[in-house]
């Protein structure tokens, strides 16, 4: 009997084991319906630019209070992982606190940093909320945030506020019962900040604190499985795709659009009829940029879920910003709904895609989102884990121009004019320096 609470333990972690990597299966398939890139050079930067924006937060601090705020959380969930650990062992072993006689003194101090940590969590977290629902800052409230999106933002937060409270209350109970019943609690640990809970549980018997104890254990580790699933619904997937997000990020310069073999070769021929054509026996492509999620690349898709929807490249945008209907935030979230309704419909059908009626393109994101963009790469330098939506953009203008000849009238009007008269004017080459003669 007394090996009951450990194999219910096991199951339960088995169990969320088993979820969770079915569901990092999905996101993996549903990435690698994307184009192949190469990402694969300049390995040594590639590594730099990961420490220093995903585990470093450099772009995070840009914003100075926000940054610091959200650097408190990320370490503090960083480092009492650590105590998740202990904790895991003890539910297998059944064991009370099985690193202590490990780390003697050192566990003390540990334990110490686990609850100020706990307590700064706490503080971030309220403030994070107030900012969202009691200041209402403006990017959080963008017309892309409604619904889902603000409900998925605030119940993180809340899940964030229980367990912290958790295990402040398992760590109160337990330091109580260390002085009371130390056959079953050895004395470990100290406890800074839940040492101010412990008149909350004062008067209660041996028995009631036991009970409370072991109930703040049980629902502080099904509440850290429990999150670590619900992950895969949220917009914190951030937590785990911005390693390998800022690690396969475009390392070029931010002006650089990438070229078409096909389309400069048959522009360098309109524009000098003896230019001899390489033969690098490559077939055009069958399509000629983007107007669903397969026709993006892995990396673009891959930003689609590491999206953390923190509207900084909205707030950024000057087409945002005056007013037009283009976010890039929204960009992004479209095509993770998109990347989302695929994924479901091979997990129905048995990895085969269904073809249904909708596409990224018009269903989700409008032509008139599209032209918006100025391609000025606010959006781009402002994403805290170097999400690139303007290439999703241009990818899909590509599509509007060279498949369907739908680019806004004026820009037809240029493009004609530099194809008849060499220069976007529209009037011939020959009359160019009239206006000298003036």
């Amino acid at each position: 009997m007394n090996y009951i609470p450990n194999i219910i333990f096991l199951t339960v972690l088995l169990l969320s084991i088993g979820v969770f990597t079915r569901n990092i299966k999905r996101i993996i398939r549903n990435i690698s319906l994307g184009k192949s890139i190469d990402r694969k050079d300049q390995s040594g930067l590639r590594w730099k630019n990961m420490f220093r924006v995903a585990l470093g937060q450099s772009k995070m601090v840009s914003r100075p209070i926000a940054g610091f705020l959200h650097v408190v959380v990320y370490v503090g969930f960083v480092l009492i992982n650590i105590e998740l650990l202990e904790i895991i062992l003890d539910g297998l072993t059944g064991a009370h606190r099985i690193f202590a006689p490990i780390l003697g003194s050192f566990y003390d101090v540990l334990t110490a940093i686990f609850e100020v940590l706990a307590l700064l969590v706490l503080i971030a977290v309220i403030f994070f909320w107030s900012r969202r629902n009691i200041s209402k800052i403006k990017r959080f409230w963008m017309a892309e945030m409604k619904g889902w999106p603000k409900l998925d933002a605030d119940i993180i937060l809340y899940f964030e506020v229980v367990l912290m409270v958790l295990f402040l209350s398992m760590n109160a109970t337990d330091s109580i019962l260390q002085e009371l019943n130390p056959h079953d609690y050895i004395k470990a640990g100290s406890f800074p900040v839940s040492t101010f809970m412990v008149p909350l549980f004062d008067g209660f018997s041996v028995e009631t604190l036991h009970i409370m104890e072991r109930s703040f254990w049980w629902l502080h580790i099904i509440g850290i499985f429990i999150f670590l699933n619900y992950l895969y619904y949220s917009k914190h997937l951030h937590i785990l795709l911005a390693f390998p997000n800022t690690y396969f990020a475009n390392l070029n310069s931010k002006g650089k659009f990438p070229v078409d073999s096909n389309i400069k070769n048959e522009v360098q021929l309109m524009m000098d009829p003896n230019f001899a054509i390489p033969d690098t026996n490559e077939a055009p492509p069958e399509k000629f940029g983007a107007s669903d999620v397969f026709d993006l690349n892995w990396v673009q898709l891959m930003n689609a879920y590491s999206c953390t929807e923190c509207g900084r490249c909205s707030s950024v945008c000057p087409a945002n910003l005056t007013g037009k209907k283009l976010s890039p935030r929204k960009i992004m979230m479209d095509t993770r709904d998109r990347l989302e309704e695929v994924g479901k419909s091979l997990n129905i059908n048995k990895g085969v895609f269904e073809k249904d009626s909708k596409q990224l393109l018009n269903d989700y994101i409008t032509p008139e989102e599209l032209w918006a963009c100025t391609s000025c790469n606010a959006c781009v330098d402002a994403c805290p884990i170097e999400i690139d939506p303007l290439s999703i953009i241009m990818d899909m203008r590509q599509y509007l121009v060279m498949e369907q000849s739908a680019a806004p009238q004026e820009l037809n009007a240029m493009m004609g004019n530099i194809e008849n008269n060499g220069a976007p004017w529209p009037f011939s080459n020959q009359d160019r320096l009239q206006w000298a003669n003036e």
